[in-house]
């Protein structure tokens, strides 16, 4: 076994998307080979709903596959293939774009006015770029919660983690991903398949991801406590940790416990042409996807295979 090291670590930024949506972004719209297969993580999260009231109206995806993933409030779901949804408080949405599809997502605050949830961007691999549209909505109690003996939570969104498999299936990047509570002053070992690209996202408590090739560990805590905290000792909330080889995490929670999004997927190593929300091989392919997006071609015919 051998433990992964800490390669980098950084915190979200503010940022606005959609009809004025506040969010925090973890990464997305950089290098995208750093992070293959994802794309993009964001993180929704407000008490104001002044601040996400207007969502994200109607707008293509094409060569992705979105997942969302809520904590607080909800997200109501429209989509060109006719499906409806609303996600609720620990319910999954995960979306295959393929050939295209127009979508629009309005989130919804608890009775508190609190709304705070996750995207996540999956790149589409070369022979799925143009493949049929799909969508998965997964209701909060169908995703299995494992408590270990130590009082570690897993919660199984997608992939095998402990004997126990995730209910979002058919996902090109063969992706894990699981949402992760370690009790205060706790020390974890998590498993992890040594062949895919893996980050932490921490959006709850503080602690350390500790590894071999730098032993004192990764901090990441609420507030800085000084100057003697090294630049990579990042704040624990919305701060991303990226990962380098190994088939283990290891976790040591501080006082107050840590909560985070622990994610995993199958790196596609192709080129990447990439223009707001589509993303393919080429820029050929990317002007054409907007020119269809314009002549009124974007969405296909599913009966008609002619296209692919």
């Amino acid at each position: 076994m051998s433990f992964r090291p800490v390669t980098k670590t950084s915190r979200a930024k503010p940022t606005m998307e959609g009809a004025g949506v506040h969010l925090h972004r973890a990464f997305g719209f950089g290098d995208p080979t750093e992070g293959d297969p994802f794309l993009m993580l964001d993180d929704f999260r407000n008490d104001s709903p002044e601040l996400y009231r207007k969502g994200f109206p109607w707008h293509p995806h094409r060569g992705i596959e979105t997942i969302t993933y809520v904590l607080e409030g909800t997200v109501e779901h429209s989509d060109s293939l006719g499906n409806k949804g609303r996600l609720g408080s620990g319910s999954v949405q995960w979306m295959t774009a393929g050939s295209g599809i127009l979508h629009q997502e309005m989130p919804k605050g608890n009775a508190k006015g609190q709304m705070h949830g996750f995207q996540l961007w999956a790149n589409l691999p070369r022979r799925l770029k143009m493949t049929a549209p799909r969508y998965q909505d997964i209701k909060g109690s169908d995703i299995d919660t494992v408590v270990d003996d130590d009082g570690t939570a897993v919660r199984i969104i997608t992939g095998k983690f402990w004997g126990k498999v995730g209910p979002v299936d058919g996902i090109a990047a063969e992706p894990l991903m699981l949402d992760v509570s370690v009790p205060p002053n706790t020390r974890k070992v998590l498993p992890v398949d040594t062949y895919l690209n893996t980050f932490a996202y921490v959006f709850a408590g503080k602690g350390t991801f500790r590894d071999a090739s730098r032993p004192q560990g990764v901090l990441v805590e609420k507030e800085f406590q000084g100057q003697e905290l090294n630049l990579r000792d990042m704040t624990g909330d919305r701060t991303l940790v990226r990962f380098g080889t190994g088939d283990e995490i290891v976790v040591n929670a501080g006082p107050e416990g840590i909560r985070f999004l622990l994610v995993s997927g199958k790196p596609i190593k192709e080129p990447v042409a990439w223009h707001g929300p589509i993303v393919m091989n080429s820029q050929a392919e990317l002007k054409q996807a907007f020119k269809e997006l314009n002549n009124g071609t974007f969405i296909k015919d599913q009966s008609d295979r002619n296209w692919r």
